[in-house]
């Protein structure tokens, strides 16, 4: 897990115009926590502490700062978009992320689900097929101080074998079905969290047990950008 609080902060007044709008932003942030997540199923209080924690108006565009802790996605360049909070925080209680864990994340877009897992986990492995992008949010990562996530340029499709298993499987774009690898990927106990589907998309949580078998169930009605590059090929 990170040891960071300080260098987090450090890094945030860096990142932005000054420490009244950190300020700021840290009361939208609680507010966020508050009306958005506790207020809803987000009951995790792991998961909620992490979301108090991550600035997320730094992994928007600067003109979208303050829209940054509205519960909607928002655009981040390259036709991507970054998830809502409530998403993201479904995302990574459904997926039991906790201390001591190891996290592979999938689509990395601007970082944020990655900051979001390393304030909770011990390493995340992220992986963006778009290189600006990774390139983008690695730098922004490390300025941030998050240097227990390592980001890859590459197809999510066929997850980071040289750093399997995991015990955490986000995904951030939605193929037809789920990648074999990625299950293949899974540690027993695991779990792998996807949105599955085209025009209509369900947030499905597959589970390995500790003797290997799989187990599925769903989540309800998502919409998440399709997942390009190899998935493309198994529509």
């Amino acid at each position: 897990m990170l040891a960071m609080g300080l260098m987090l902060v450090a890094a945030c007044a860096a990142g932005a115009p000054g420490g009244g709008d950190e300020a700021r932003y840290a009361r939208l942030r609680e507010l966020m926590v508050e009306r958005q997540l506790a207020s809803r199923d987000i009951t995790d209080p792991v998961v909620l502490d992490a979301m108090r924690r991550v600035p997320r108006h730094l992994f928007v565009p600067e003109g979208l700062r303050d829209a940054a802790y509205q519960d909607s996605p928002l655009p981040i360049g390259h036709g991507q978009t970054i998830s809502q909070p409530y998403i993201v925080a479904l995302m990574t209680q459904l997926a039991r992320a906790a201390p001591g864990k190891v996290a592979l994340d999938v689509g990395t877009g601007s970082g944020y689900q990655a900051a979001v897992l390393a304030t909770i986990v011990d390493k995340v492995y992220s992986v963006e097929i778009l290189c600006d992008l990774a390139d983008e949010a690695r730098e922004r990562l490390a300025r941030l101080g998050y240097d227990n996530v390592e980001v890859r340029c590459a197809d999510g499709f066929a997850g980071w074998p040289e750093h399997a298993p995991y015990d955490v499987i986000i995904v951030a774009a939605a193929p037809r079905s789920v990648p074999e690898p990625l299950i293949e990927q899974l540690a027993p106990g695991g779990r792998l969290v996807i949105p599955v589907g085209g025009a209509s998309q369900q947030l499905l949580v597959v589970e390995k047990t500790e003797d290997g078998r799989i187990r599925r169930f769903t989540q309800g009605d998502v919409r998440f950008v399709p997942m390009t590059g190899e998935a493309e090929r198994h529509r």
